[in-house]
């Protein structure tokens, strides 16, 4: 008795490891309100990724690159070099046994699609030719939806006990199962174990799992799509708290009583297919040639971007007279959109500097905006707040309580239109109020969103010594401790969209998925603040009486630019501030000719015209064709035109005592910057795993993502209209290249301490350059802290081909 206890005390062990780790093989997805971008294979990242490829393959039937029609066009081309195959397969072990032309010639055939290894719902569907994957998806989503509701549904799941005793509570009286011949489901789930756990335990005692269940129960968590993803979600948030969740846990176990009452009702005649994938699960991955063959292709394109970010930057740049004081700097933040303002502001005016910044500016705030309880944290998701901010109220105690009446009056409405005493009579009785509204937005007159107008301000006292030291951080981290100019703008940047629920997608991703103007402000305040400068020029950072901080908001939509100049009184530099938004228009206006080429013909004239039009799909690109991270000073990259690919972080290394700027650029921007890529790189590849399919197709459900149609799994990742213009991508899947200008012995010294930053580059998500003193590529990582000069392998090749 005691022997078989810990016999079954070691399985259940076993299986809640399992279960575990399949959990944390989900990537999270955040919810539309504050869109996040996420690293499709934040739990695969130990991998590298044709493990990646192989697991996905077998789990998921799709394939981690592009068809193979794309590679061969651009070889075709020469986009695509004879150098780019060779060291991509130097790289690869099909390099024993296979040429540059024989590379060539299997880019010219297109593999099979790969298929996933059954589930017993799809064994039973395809014995019984009955849609039971239909069944399963929409039962799940249903109860799904109203579970995870945020305020959307009329009436919400109870949530007692979490998931899985409310699934529990709905299943047993949910008959649509039963009616559709899954036989007494009712009765099955009502003898379910009350725990999650149980029931895990049980299902793999009757399936024949045993306590191995290999890729199964990963493969089940990812059917769930955006349901999982969002459980996940719900997981991070609780541990970055110090708690804990079970939701996703919850959904494996609900998933798997499903795969229980299918297989109890067809057990003769799928045992025999499901034991032959049962083996399969708890077999080693194999990577194919298939695999190994995309893997090289897919390095070669990346390599002939590398080529070509070389080639620009070894351009001459922007002549720069360093002597002369600049009117204007403006702070951007790193965003790859903001490059392409950046350069045509620069363009404007000798006397006009940029430098980029991730776009929360430091300031880790958790803000409530005005007549608002929501705290919205406008900041990494990897991070915690560290100061909390609001709205600031009127001066005139009366029109402050009617603008709180007036915002309050708003919420109540909405409320109202889906209450049920008034949700079907309310389009009959309000809909002439609605006739003008319609018609304005109808014809794209709406303004889409406003900027938060009442100035913020932080919601508890810091201080003197705390504001000091945050200001301090902030100026070094941007590496602006001297040379300040008259006027230095702080510029957040958000998106003005109508009809999106993916707008918040377009906004910061540094701020939490919301615009950066709280954070922008809050730092023009600080860095105002004569008492703090007092205690700066203690530090050694001097900032002359006559600098101006002013915080702005950077529209990506319109490429229109608000200044917050009323935060401040600003009556005697009228004239200054007229020039500075003169620069800013004229900038403007170059910004939206250079994008409006990139984006498709529609009814629309104008690049503002498509960010007030309702039926426009593709408002913005937002961060398509991001391919490159460089962390250098500006003059590096200033005049070049890196086409709005690059995220461009101001860094001088040589002002960086003991390399810590370096080591944060490394652990927060660098890591963010490859969620965003990695985003769109598996949206691009793998889009019915990780994409959010068809804009045109889509619903809220619950508040917080889309189903395409009526039910079914939420979708989770980037539209396909992000990543594709309905003709030919626009948005080419490269993992990112980093590139930085400083020592690489400091670069590994700091891989060296951080373990998960040095996985990502030594498992290949992303690539890893040190410039040398004149902003050159000049040291590619190799991993394991291993660096290659550039061009040795060219210079081998080129000896190779003489010889």
């Amino acid at each position: 008795m005691n022997e078989n206890h810990a016999i079954d005390s070691l399985h259940g062990e076993a299986l809640a490891k399992a279960a575990e780790q399949a959990v944390r093989a989900i990537p999270p997805a955040w919810p539309l309100m504050a869109t996040v971008a996420v690293n499709p294979f934040l739990g695969q990242t130990g991998e590298t990724m044709e493990q990646t490829a192989a697991l996905l393959a077998r789990i998921g039937g799709v394939r981690l690159a592009l068809p193979r029609r794309h590679y061969a066009e651009k070889i075709a081309a020469g986009d695509i070099s004879d150098l780019d195959l060779a060291e991509a397969l130097q790289t690869s072990p099909l390099s024993s046994r296979m040429n540059i032309d024989a590379l060539k010639k299997a880019a010219s055939i297109e593999p099979q699609q790969p298929q996933a290894l059954p589930t017993i719902v799809d064994l039973a569907a395809d014995i019984s030719e009955k849609d039971w994957r239909g069944l399963v998806t929409d039962r799940i989503g249903t109860f799904a939806a109203g579970f995870f509701d945020q305020g959307q549904a009329l009436w919400a799941a109870s949530r007692h006990n979490g998931i899985y005793a409310a699934w529990r509570a709905f299943a047993t009286h949910d008959l649509t199962p039963e009616i559709l011949g899954l036989k007494g489901f009712g009765l099955h789930v009502a003898s379910t174990p009350e725990t999650a756990q149980g029931l895990i335990e049980r299902a793999a005692v009757r399936l024949g799992l045993g306590s191995e269940p290999g890729t199964y129960f990963h493969q089940l968590l990812l059917s769930l799509g955006g349901w999982a993803q969002y459980a996940r979600h719900l997981q991070w948030n609780a541990e970055l708290q110090g708690g804990a969740d079970e939701t996703a846990l919850g959904l494996l176990a609900i998933r798997l009583v499903f795969e229980e009452a299918l297989y109890g009702q067809y057990e003769p005649e799928i045992a025999q297919g499901w034991r032959n994938v049962r083996r399969t699960h708890a077999s080693p991955l194999s990577i194919g040639d298939e695999i190994l063959m995309d893997g090289v292709l897919q390095v070669a394109a990346e390599r002939a971007a590398q080529r070509r970010l070389a080639a620009v930057l070894a351009k001459p740049g922007m002549d720069r007279i360093a002597e002369i004081r600049p009117t204007l700097q403006a702070a951007f933040c790193i965003d790859v959109r903001s490059e392409v303002f950046r350069r045509a502001l620069e363009s404007i005016d000798p006397g006009i500097r940029t430098l980029g910044f991730a776009g929360f500016f430091g300031l880790g705030a958790s803000h409530k905006g005005f007549a608002s309880d929501v705290s919205e944290n406008r900041l990494p998701v990897l991070l915690k707040p560290s100061v909390f901010s609001c709205s600031e109220v009127e001066k005139d105690s009366e029109a402050d309580r009617e603008a709180r009446f007036t915002a309050r009056a708003i919420r109540a409405w909405g409320r109202f239109k889906l209450a049920a005493v008034s949700s079907f009579a309310f389009v009959e009785a309000m809909g002439p109020v609605y006739a003008g509204k319609l018609l304005r937005d109808g014809l794209k007159l709406g303004t889409g969103q406003k900027p938060d107008a009442p100035a913020p301000r932080f919601a508890s006292v810091l201080d003197l010594d705390t504001r000091a030291i945050i200001a301090e951080t902030v100026l070094r981290a941007m590496s602006l401790t001297e040379g300040f100019a008259r006027f230095v703008l702080v510029t957040g940047h958000g998106a003005n969209v109508v009809n999106n629920p993916y707008a918040s997608a377009l906004h910061c991703g540094a701020c939490g998925g919301y615009a950066g103007d709280v954070n922008a402000r809050l730092l023009a305040v600080l860095l105002n603040d004569h008492e703090v400068r007092e205690k700066l020029s203690h530090k050694g950072i001097a900032i002359p009486s006559d600098t101006v901080f002013l915080g702005a908001l950077h529209d990506t939509t319109t490429d229109q630019v608000t200044l917050f100049d009323t935060d401040f009184d600003l009556t005697e530099k009228s004239e200054e501030l007229a020039m500075i938004r003169s620069w800013l228009d004229r900038a403007g206006k170059l910004a939206r000719a250079e994008r409006a080429q990139k984006l498709p013909r529609t009814s629309a004239q104008s690049v503002v015209e498509r960010s007030r039009d309702w039926s426009e799909v593709r408002p913005e690109f937002g961060l398509a064709g991001c391919r490159a991270f460089i962390a250098a000073p500006r003059s590096r990259t200033a005049g070049r035109n890196l086409e709005g690919q690059a995220f461009l972080h101001d860094y001088v290394w040589r002002k960086d005592d003991g390399f810590k700027v370096l080591e944060l650029i490394l652990t927060a921007p660098v890591v963010v910057a490859s969620w965003i890529s990695l985003q769109y790189f598996g949206s691009a590849v793998a889009p019915s795993l990780f994409g959010a399919g068809n804009k045109l197709l889509h619903n809220v459900v619950g508040g917080i993502g889309v189903v395409e149609g009526n039910g079914g799994n939420m979708r989770a990742g980037l539209p396909w209209q992000s990543v594709h213009d309905g003709e030919n991508y626009i948005h080419e899947p490269l993992r990112l290249t980093v590139a930085v200008e400083a020592p690489k012995e400091a670069i590994s010294d700091i891989l060296r301490r951080h373990a998960s930053i040095r996985t990502l580059f030594d498992n290949g998500w992303l690539y890893l350059f040190a410039l040398d003193e004149n902003g050159q590529i000049a040291w590619r990582y190799d991993g394991d802290l291993a660096w290659q000069k550039t061009g040795e392998q060219e210079n081998a090749q080129n000896r190779r081909r003489t010889g």
